[in-house]
């Protein structure tokens, strides 16, 4: 387990310094997207990486890789969302940012150590395209909960599948590496 430690914090160091320099570029100007916006997103990186596993042919000179960092960076840009709110106009310096996608990056990966040791590191086993269909998954759960208005009568939370979502991408860009 202690080599997934690294390898996890290898793939987030990458997301980190593509969210920062974005940062950097644009600002937070993502703090004005509504959690549905989000959703879509992350939504259609997914159907991308699967249309890109799915077809031999490729017109736009981008792998899976690229589109799993924007799966991983909008999940945690989702779960800032979640904790601090949409607003109306952007808000966040470089450094607030840094410090919220560290908070949520490390929460994150202390829910998939934990399930790592109960589950034996079975996502080693898994393939690629069974990773991308549990993002998919999670991501037609969390429109679900978001038609319901957030309300759910037995089930985890957005969050909860938002951090499942950004699990996945990691070790799917782990086995892409390997």
């Amino acid at each position: 387990m202690q080599e997934t430690s690294k390898q996890y914090d290898n793939v987030i160091n990458e997301c980190r310094s593509l969210f920062i320099k974005k940062m950097s570029d644009y600002g937070s100007a993502w703090r004005i997207l509504r959690l549905p916006s989000l959703t879509d997103q992350i939504f259609i990186k997914a159907q991308r990486i699967r249309q890109l596993q799915e077809n031999d042919t490729r017109k736009v000179d981008e792998g899976e890789n690229s589109e799993f960092i924007g799966i991983i960076n909008y999940s945690i840009m989702a779960l800032i969302q979640l904790e601090k709110g949409v607003v109306e106009n952007p808000d966040l310096n470089v450094t607030e940012a840094k410090i919220l996608y560290d908070k949520h990056s490390n929460v994150t990966k202390e829910l998939m150590l934990n399930k790592n040791h109960d589950y034996g590191e079975a996502w080693r086993d898994m393939r690629v395209s069974s990773l991308t269909d549990l993002i998919i998954q999670k991501l037609l759960r969390v429109k679900q909960i978001e038609d319901n208005k957030g309300e759910t009568i037995v089930s985890e939370g957005i969050d909860a599948n938002y951090q499942d979502m950004i699990n996945y991408a990691i070790f799917a860009m782990i086995h892409l590496a390997e």
